[in-house]
């Protein structure tokens, strides 16, 4: 398994190799090896959180790494782990931005003085593409994170949102035309 980037200023996570270990010990039961399992997978649940629940992202980022650590005894197959974290993040994420979002249609004419989608670094998305992301469905948000920064396909997509895929495409279509019209001037 090759090094996947975890969008966090171009770090690398490590391969399964490197973890492999890390999760079988956490998963026997071994709490340093589960801390460390936890701190490899932050910076890339944090990527995944911020995006999908904007104004409470910390939560979000703190019930995904809570339910990875509650669920990491049932992990059937270690080698699954990194697949694994990026449905429970994701699933936490909507779940956490759910709770507390007042979601809003998306107004072009609100945020027509927008252009450019420009990332901050370090992983951040730009404040004017939060502000825009901020104004469109969890659901939608979370459909654009899966297929535009994890490139998943819509059936991957859709088992994690656990939705069928249609669903997924018309979704993801709804949210890709919201967002071009928001950065129309």
């Amino acid at each position: 398994m090759s090094a996947v980037m975890d969008g966090s200023g171009g770090e690398a996570q490590p391969p399964w190799d490197a973890v492999a270990g890390l999760v079988r010990a956490a998963r026997a039961g071994d709490a340093l090896a589960m801390d460390e399992v936890l701190s490899v997978v932050t910076p890339y649940v944090t990527r995944l959180c911020r995006p999908i629940a904007l104004t409470d992202s910390e939560d979000a980022v703190q019930e995904a790494l809570t339910a990875v650590f509650v669920g990491m005894r049932g992990l059937r197959d270690p080698r699954a782990f990194y697949g694994w974290v990026r449905t429970v993040t994701v699933r936490e994420a909507v779940r956490v931005a759910g709770r507390t979002a007042v979601e809003r249609a998306v107004d072009p004419g609100e945020v027509a003085r927008l252009s450019g989608l420009v990332s901050v670094g370090e992983g951040e998305l730009s404040a004017q593409v939060r502000d825009v992301l901020a104004r469109m469905p969890v659901h939608h948000r979370a459909v654009l994170v899966l297929r535009e920064l994890e490139e998943l396909d819509e059936r991957s997509a859709a088992e994690i949102l656990d939705v069928a895929p249609g669903t997924v495409k018309s979704r993801l279509h709804r949210a890709r035309s919201a967002f071009r019209k928001a950065w129309q001037p």
